[in-house]
């Protein structure tokens, strides 16, 4: 799991804070975007994991009879089980 670190900031008037630039590059990339939680007294900030949708290519598998060009009818056999 890691050793835990620990900083202590401030929180401006408009509720920013800023976060350590290691841990930013460490965890945020180029992205940069967080999801904040509540829960109870802890306010948790956890990065924000952007799924490219090419990346969930191969990812499942599925019997189809359709001709993958046309959409339309692959859709439909996705969603009804129905092959035209």
């Amino acid at each position: 799991m890691g050793i835990m670190q620990i900083e202590e900031r401030n929180v401006d008037h408009q509720g920013r804070v800023s976060l350590p630039s290691k841990w930013r590059k460490k965890h945020l990339g180029e992205n940069g975007r967080v999801t904040i939680t509540q829960k109870g007294d802890e306010i948790i900030i956890t990065p924000l994991k952007i799924t490219k949708f090419s990346d969930l290519f191969d990812t499942v598998e599925v019997d189809l009879k359709s001709d993958l060009s046309e959409w339309d009818k692959v859709k439909k056999e996705l969603l009804t089980g129905e092959v035209e």
